[in-house]
């Protein structure tokens, strides 16, 4: 078993924590941009289908997601408490969550035709989309527990076996795709439907690697099944629940954003806006895991009762994540078009092209607002404070950046550059919120275990 958070924080710590979870969240990465690299060549359709079912497919997941992140704080607490098989039944309750998020996805197929039906593509682009994800849907289950797992490992600083469990998923896509998409070794050429499948055995095998070796530490199962609570369960409901409608109301309105604000401007800046999300997820998923990092940290801190060391923690996680985040937005203001060129098809004068270019140069405003945003979200979680984080998500995405998305681009017909600026807008004021929120200090007076260890004065 790792040693618990040193009592001074400081870079190396971080770092060691945080690579294994780059790692992981890079992988993730990979998938999403070579899923789009590959099928590219396909055209704008195929493109825009791909891409834009990929984030259909997210936002089902996301309020699962979402809940199971929160098991990384109670396993990271309950670590630093000196429970750790306290924190592994918060494992199996993730599990119990992913079982649930396969019987809806089932039960969603049906309903993707007549919600698609009702959103304005072109019926190329929708055919395609609709196949996609029905194929995807049948993974859900696997990559919330995928997730789950990773949470509750990382929560005990052991971040390496979900490294690996992502890794074996992210190979395994990338090559089905380049054989299923294209037709090689004699299979049949799938297009968009081969990257679907792809993903779909790639997740499954991912969920193995990481599920089996879990499922070995439960010594004497029948024992520790006696040991799981309902009323642990409902605790983490209680907290998770919170942190789910967080990541799925942030998410689904980014999705009505890309369904009814980004597609009416046409398929080539549908396509162009979803490969601009593409290469911004390379900079992050990277960011993500050293916020998630900081956030381990911060859980154990919480747990050993050093809540006077969580402030220099998360400002030690800040200057790492922006540190990143700056050096990305730099690369898309300076190298824009040869970006772009690894999703276009077109000639260097292109419609996806050019707007494409403009939309890339003008999301490199909002990374040190990203960086700002994640970096406190994932801390105030690791506390336990997610009702307050859920309801600035809803408020700023539904009341502000939608409202005013639409209203721009659909109303009053202003294009891809205040789209992409609308990102910025909301980006901006999130951050601030959240950085507001932990200034206060309320996070200091939660008790996420139900445990009764005192709060250090401040």
């Amino acid at each position: 078993m790792q040693s618990s958070a040193p009592s001074s924080p400081t870079l190396r710590a971080l770092l060691t924590l945080a690579w294994p979870i780059v790692i992981s969240r890079s992988s993730q990465t990979v998938i999403g941009v070579c899923d789009a690299l590959f099928v590219a060549h396909l055209g704008d359709a195929a493109l825009a289908a791909t891409t834009t079912g990929a984030m259909n497919i997210t936002c089902v997941l996301i309020f699962p997601f979402g809940i199971v992140f929160i098991i990384s704080s109670f396993a990271a607490q309950l670590f630093g408490e000196g429970k750790p098989d306290a924190a592994k039944r918060y494992g199996v309750y993730g599990l119990a969550l992913a079982i649930a998020t396969q019987l809806f996805a089932f039960l969603a197929i049906p309903m993707i035709d007549p919600v698609l039906g009702l959103l304005p593509y072109d019926d190329h682009v929708r055919a395609l989309l609709a196949s996609y994800m029905r194929i995807r849907l049948f993974s859900t289950g696997a990559a919330i527990g995928i997730e789950a797992l990773a949470n509750y490992y990382g929560g005990l600083g052991r971040t390496r076996l979900p490294m690996v469990a992502n890794v074996v998923a992210m190979a395994l896509n990338v090559a089905l795709c380049w054989m299923l998409v294209f037709g090689r070794f004699g299979l049949p050429a799938m297009g968009v439907d081969g990257a679907a499948l792809a993903a779909v055995i790639g997740t499954l095998s991912g969920f193995l690697v990481i599920l089996v070796p879990f499922l070995r530490s439960l010594r004497g199962a029948v024992a520790f099944s006696r040991s799981l609570s309902w009323q642990e369960c409902a605790r983490m409901l209680r907290f998770g629940v919170p942190s789910g409608f967080n990541w799925f109301g942030e998410f689904f309105a980014f999705n009505a954003y890309i369904n009814i604000v980004v597609a009416g401007l046409g398929t080539a800046a549908l396509a162009a806006m979803m490969s601009v999300l593409q290469l911004n997820s390379v900079a992050f998923m990277p960011a993500f895991g050293l916020a998630s990092a900081g956030a381990i940290l911060v859980g154990q801190a919480i747990g050993e009762g050093r809540k006077d060391d969580v402030p220099q923690l998360v400002r030690l996680t800040l200057r790492a994540v922006v540190a990143w985040q700056f050096t990305a937005g730099l690369a898309y203001v300076l190298l824009p078009e040869q970006l772009l060129s690894l999703f276009a098809n077109g000639a260097p004068g292109s419609e996806f092209r050019t707007s494409g270019v403009r939309m890339l140069m003008v999301s490199s405003a909002w990374q040190v607002f990203d960086a700002t945003a994640m970096t406190y979200a994932e801390s105030l979680r690791a506390a336990g404070d997610t009702t307050f984080a859920m309801w600035a998500r809803v408020v700023i995405a539904w009341l502000i950046f939608l409202p005013i998305a639409y209203l721009s681009v659909r109303v009053f017909g202003m294009g891809d550059v205040i789209a992409t600026a609308c990102i910025v807008l909301y980006v901006l004021l999130l951050a601030v919120t959240l950085w507001w929120r932990f200034r206060t200090g309320k996070w200091r007076a939660i008790n996420l275990t139900g445990s009764a260890l005192p709060a250090p004065s401040t």
